[in-house]
């Protein structure tokens, strides 16, 4: 199969303004995230989404294509839709979203989402052991799934709830990375359906797939995912992270 890795980097965050431009370790975000990725050799082709001219310029300086996407999308997978129906990309079987914000993507979660979509599933995606101490931030996405893989519900809500305090947590908890590997009629799909109640409240395009019956098969990693970059605290800690990793 031939894979093609979109990298969505909307340029209008509110937690962190001109987020994929912000410098981690001298370089822009979007940079970083584009280097991580062209590293694994995963992917046939490597874009960049955006809805800004100023990322165009930056990502084409490292000698990856990037493409300018209409501002109105609501979601990053709406933005890589688009970009994956040029002419010039209809010949790839697979599409992977590659989170904008994930500097220390694991190779772990590129491999295991695209293996997912590889053994049948429709969408691909990859979670990480969540510790107990972190499972009531909103911000960290719970999955839950089945005996086989596959996912039953996403929240920010702490799912499943122990009803006990002293029952077992280990191996419970498991947090979603923001990443899908997609076939092309699945990602076809997924955009033509309409938004549904929970991913609506819980503000999780990927509920969205899962309520129209979508198959989402999650990879477990075997590590704690390194955290992305939403805000400016994470940005900080992200680069305390860098620098410790190249000493």
């Amino acid at each position: 199969m031939r894979v093609l890795g979109i990298i969505p980097a909307r340029l209008g965050s509110t937690r962190l303004l001109n987020k994929p431009l912000q410098l981690l370790a001298g370089e822009p975000l979007v940079t970083r995230v584009v280097e991580r990725v062209a590293a694994y050799n995963l992917v046939d082709r490597l874009v960049v989404a955006t809805d800004s001219p100023m990322v165009v310029q930056v990502v084409e300086r490292t000698g990856v294509s990037a493409v300018l996407t209409a501002d109105s999308h609501s979601t990053g997978t709406e933005r890589v839709a688009e970009v994956a129906a040029r002419p010039e990309y209809r010949d790839f079987d697979v599409i992977v979203n590659i989170q904008g914000d994930e500097p220390f993507l694991d190779r772990e979660a590129l491999e295991g989402s695209l293996a997912r979509v590889a053994q049948g599933d429709e969408v691909g995606t990859a979670a990480a052991p969540l510790e107990l101490d972190l499972v009531k931030d909103p911000a960290r996405v719970k999955v839950v799934t089945d005996l086989t893989g596959r996912a039953l519900y996403f929240s920010r809500s702490v799912i499943p709830y122990r009803r006990e305090a002293d029952d077992p947590s280990e191996g419970l908890y498991w947090q979603h990375l923001g990443i899908y590997a997609y076939t092309r009629a699945s990602l076809t799909r997924w955009v033509s359906l309409p938004p549904t109640p929970a991913e609506l409240v819980e503000r999780l395009e990927q509920l969205r797939a899962l309520q129209h019956g979508m198959t989402i098969g999650v990879t477990r990693l075997s590590a704690s995912a390194l955290p992305g970059v939403d805000t400016p605290d994470d940005l900080k800690r992200a680069e305390a992270h860098w620098h410790a990793l190249v000493r």
